[in-house]
């Protein structure tokens, strides 16, 4: 089976959980292509938000575009958080997949989310239910972090996530990079959604 990885990453967090989702879905025998969505934030302000250097880390990621949703047997889109929604970088490609759902060509198709807060309440499953919505129109089936990864039952240390998803926190300025466990979660949601695709593709 295949799974796509879509990721938004400012400061090269969510870059790092897309990784280790596909490192997920290698392990669980699928083949994998990561893309990023295009940043649309000037470079001077992105230099001002001290996040320009970041990006330099994923810049010869190939960008996707609405016809990238296709191809594939499940997807996972790894997204930063506004204001408990997507970016509008992200919303921007989601908006454009109108001929993808009136020609139903997702639907069946596996889709699963994985977010970057600021903040541990700073709407980790908000923003994944607005991910989990455009799956829901596409037809897809969707997949989260079960309590299975009892990593999210830590409470012995800051950790992102729940069973909407994976996910991790960056703090205000970005400092706070994903931990072991963030990680570990991305990886367990990568493997589960490529078997749970190729379940449904037999």
């Amino acid at each position: 089976m295949k799974i796509k990885v879509f990721f938004y990453s400012t400061y090269g967090h969510n870059y790092l959980m897309a990784k280790a989702a596909a490192e997920g879905v290698k392990e669980a025998g699928g083949e994998v292509e990561l893309k990023r969505f295009p940043e649309t934030i000037p470079a001077e302000v992105l230099e001002q938000m001290g996040a320009l250097e970041a990006q330099k880390a994923f810049a010869d990621v190939p960008e996707l575009t609405p016809r990238d949703f296709g191809d594939a047997d499940g997807f996972i889109l790894v997204s930063a958080t506004r204001y408990g929604t997507v970016p509008g970088q992200v919303q921007n490609i989601l908006d454009q997949t109108g001929g993808q759902w009136a020609g139903q060509s997702l639907e069946g198709k596996v889709g699963s989310a994985m977010v970057g807060t600021a903040t541990q309440h700073g709407g980790h499953e908000t923003a994944i239910s607005t991910i989990h919505r455009f799956f829901f129109h596409q037809g897809m089936v969707v997949a989260g972090l079960p309590y299975t990864f009892q990593g999210q039952m830590r409470v012995d240390e800051i950790t992102g996530g729940s069973p909407y998803g994976a996910g991790t926190i960056a703090a205000g300025d970005g400092s706070r990079m994903p931990s072991e466990n963030e990680l570990a979660a991305a990886r367990f949601q990568g493997k589960r959604t490529a078997q749970l695709a190729g379940k449904l593709s037999d």
